[in-house]
């Protein structure tokens, strides 16, 4: 499978970023916490200036522990990319071009991968969840977390909805009526779905490449043209 070049680091920035984020929380918080246990030690006092001390102190270790669950969060996510793009690399052929994380102008965030096949383009959102998971139509639900408000398949929704704006805004793709599809990708392997009337493909991480290779299209689209739509698309890119 062929990557082409100018796909983002979206997620990998943001595990970077937050990390650097928590670090420099938790070392305010050790610096001003001991400065103003110093204070206090020394003057045996506890005045304005140490409450407003230890007060910031706690400001910082809140946010350590706030940055910390954010880069957890995008790390988990980051690692069920890796994954997709591991699979990939290795069933497809390089009949098929691999775009991945996304941010394009206009769209509705982060786009995980976009695969570009003979048959049509696929749009993927990649899920690293674990436990019982539920679908109806397009409102999801994670055992002990109740409702999900950010609907994954509302989220691909909205990104093949960007993706089909780009392709038909440039006469040439346009005309060749591109066929394209959402897939929302379950990479965790303790993850049990529970799937009822979904609106577009939910899959298992070990079912997607059959799934885009089994994909019967009327068209058929070469390589220069896969590669003419791949370049629209990053042209967006911001």
């Amino acid at each position: 499978m062929k990557k082409m070049n100018g796909s983002g680091n979206y997620l990998k920035n943001q595990v970077r970023k937050k990390l650097a984020q928590a670090a420099v929380c938790l070392l305010l918080f050790l610096f001003i916490f001991s400065v103003s246990s110093l204070e206090a030690l020394l003057t045996f006092s506890f005045g304005v200036l140490e409450a407003v001390g230890f007060v910031f102190s706690l400001v910082m270790l809140v946010g350590f522990y706030y940055f910390l669950r954010q880069y957890r969060i995008y790390g988990a996510g980051w690692a069920g990319e890796k994954e997709v793009v591991k699979l990939l690399k290795n069933k497809l052929s390089d009949d098929y071009i691999l775009l991945n994380d996304l941010y394009l102008h206009g769209g509705g965030g982060d786009i995980d991968h976009i695969v570009l096949a003979p048959s049509g383009v696929f749009v993927l959102e990649t899920k690293n969840w674990s436990g019982e998971i539920t679908c109806n139509g397009d409102e999801w639900r994670r055992s002990g977390r109740g409702d999900y408000k950010g609907s994954p398949s509302r989220q691909v929704k909205r990104n093949v909805a960007t993706i089909r704006d780009i392709v038909d805004s440039v006469p040439v793709l346009r005309s060749l009526g591109v066929w394209v599809e959402g897939i929302v990708v379950f990479t965790n392997k303790h993850a049990t779905l529970h799937i009822n009337n979904p609106t577009v493909m939910i899959v298992k991480l070990a079912q997607l490449s059959s799934q885009i290779e089994n994909h019967q299209s009327q068209v058929r689209y070469s390589p220069l043209q896969l590669e003419a739509i791949g370049k629209e698309i990053l042209k967006r890119k911001r």
